[in-house]
């Protein structure tokens, strides 16, 4: 008998899923996932046990959380969905890439196999979302996307943007307001020491960015 799963379940296997996946050297605790997920440590624990006995988690109080191969492909599974919407979106309904992601969250949890097939098909079977992240393929693969922020690139060097880590309508207006989007061309001038802070080219334009800003943007060199 197929278990039922709610939309709060989902969120936390989500969730867990981007941990694990941004943290790949390090243990996920719960104080994480409750951050993650924006509710308490003592909420977290109380639907970490309904997980763990629906077989969605490894989890033990106080110890490291992982994803059982079942809440594994659960999770992937939301996040396939999720990126297809936001692609839609985008691709489709011209929603700016800064408010795809809210609409996305709500059309994720659509129960719907046939859906999901029919939407792939329809966008022509895309690998990236309107951010760059790569998108599952039917089978649960993630392709790997080789980068690296925009951080570590040295002075005089010329990069692409290929992807964004903070997906938040914040920064994604902000990287907007400097004339950036997917694929933008970035020309390194300088890299101040005292605040990591970076000079960079932009369509013939220079700007000062921060380190959080140089942190979030992933390139890849041209």
């Amino acid at each position: 008998m197929e278990k039922k799963i709610t939309k709060k379940e989902e969120d936390y296997l989500k969730g867990l899923m981007y941990l694990l996946w941004q943290n790949p050297d390090s243990k996920i605790g719960t104080n994480q996932l409750a951050d993650s997920v924006g509710v308490t440590p003592a909420t977290a624990n109380s639907m970490l046990k309904k997980l763990k006995e629906k077989n969605w988690v490894n989890y033990q109080k106080y110890g490291s959380l992982s994803l059982t191969s079942e809440g594994k492909k659960i999770a992937i599974y939301l996040i396939r969905k999720h990126r297809l919407w936001e692609t839609f979106l985008y691709e489709k309904l011209d929603f700016k890439w800064d408010e795809v992601h809210e609409v996305a969250e709500q059309l994720e949890h659509i129960h719907s196999d046939k859906l999901i097939v029919k939407l792939d098909q329809y966008l022509g079977q895309p690998t990236v979302d309107p951010h760059g992240d790569p998108i599952p393929d039917k089978e649960g693969n993630v392709p790997m996307i080789k980068k690296t922020t925009l951080a570590k690139m040295e002075e005089g060097k010329l990069c692409k943007i290929i992807s964004v880590l903070d997906n938040s309508a914040a920064f994604l207006q902000y990287v907007s307001e400097l004339g950036m989007n997917l694929k933008t061309r970035i020309k390194i001038i300088s890299k101040q020491d005292f605040d990591n802070s970076m000079e960079i080219e932009v369509n013939s334009k220079v700007h000062r960015v921060s380190e959080k800003f140089t942190q979030n943007v992933f390139v890849v060199e041209v």
